[in-house]
């Protein structure tokens, strides 16, 4: 199996705090990582590969410092890495025609995976943008995979219900939060890592004249600010005023 991982460098947004006066989030000197849930794609990935045997390649589209990134995901287990540098403006046209347009580069695969979404967006956007673009079957949401020689079977989790969807290959397939738990790298993985090849390629040597479809205008936290309402009647009464006082807030219809 030749696997693609596409992987987003992001702030860890537990990290994040609203600057009081101007609203807007305080994101200097907030450490970058790699979106949880893509972790979980790399973890699949290499399980897919334990069981077939095959190559994992990731792909990063971000600045010049998202290598370090990328090394910790080799450290996991994939194989090579590699970093599309993103133009100075960019938005998901402009991200997932260039993660297309390297996943054509490196030509021949089987699967690619995707997190659901990236924890900073939330989109979940860039997996069925890449789809489209590949003009490849996708699978989203997957819970639970079974990748076999000549196709793949998906447990998709779709809220109330469970889905089982199978595709033949090539195949793009987005994974939740609870298809498994990324492993921790050991040591001598983390030394190893440093002999794995990142190849670095130029937006403009993969697809060109992309220009964004969305700008972004402005980035506001929204605060979050206590009532401290305190019911102090009988536990009847008490239930009763708070059932009254979050339907006229509009929590409870």
């Amino acid at each position: 199996m030749n696997i693609i991982v596409c992987a987003k460098q992001v702030v860890d947004v537990s990290e994040i705090k609203v600057d009081p006066n101007t609203k807007k989030p305080i994101l200097l000197g907030i450490p970058q990582k790699i979106s949880d849930i893509d972790k979980n794609a790399l973890e699949e990935a290499i399980k897919i590969k334990e069981k077939h045997g095959g190559k994992i390649t990731v792909i990063t589209a971000g600045p010049s410092n998202a290598k370090e990134r990328i090394k910790e995901l080799l450290a996991m287990g994939a194989d090579e890495g590699v970093l599309v540098t993103l133009p100075e403006k960019s938005d998901y046209h402009v991200t997932s025609n260039l993660l297309a347009g390297a996943i054509k580069k490196i030509g021949n695969y089987d699967i690619v995976l995707c997190g659901e979404a990236s924890i900073d967006m939330f989109s979940g956007q860039i997996g069925p943008r890449l789809a489209g673009i590949l003009n490849i079957p996708q699978i989203t949401y997957a819970q639970k995979i079974n990748a076999e020689k000549e196709k793949i079977t998906a447990e998709r989790n779709m809220g109330e219900l469970s889905v089982t969807t199978e595709s033949t290959y090539p195949v793009l397939v987005t994974v939740t939060k609870e298809i498994n738990e990324p492993r921790l790298p050991s040591l001598m993985q983390i030394l190893g890592a440093a002999s794995k090849p990142i190849n670095e390629w130029s937006a403009d040597s993969l697809v060109s004249a992309l220009t964004p479809k969305v700008e972004t205008v402005e980035l506001k936290g929204v605060p979050m600010v206590r009532k401290n309402i305190i019911f102090k009647d009988n536990i009847d009464e008490s239930v009763g005023k708070l059932v009254d006082s979050l339907t006229k807030e509009g929590v409870l219809r």
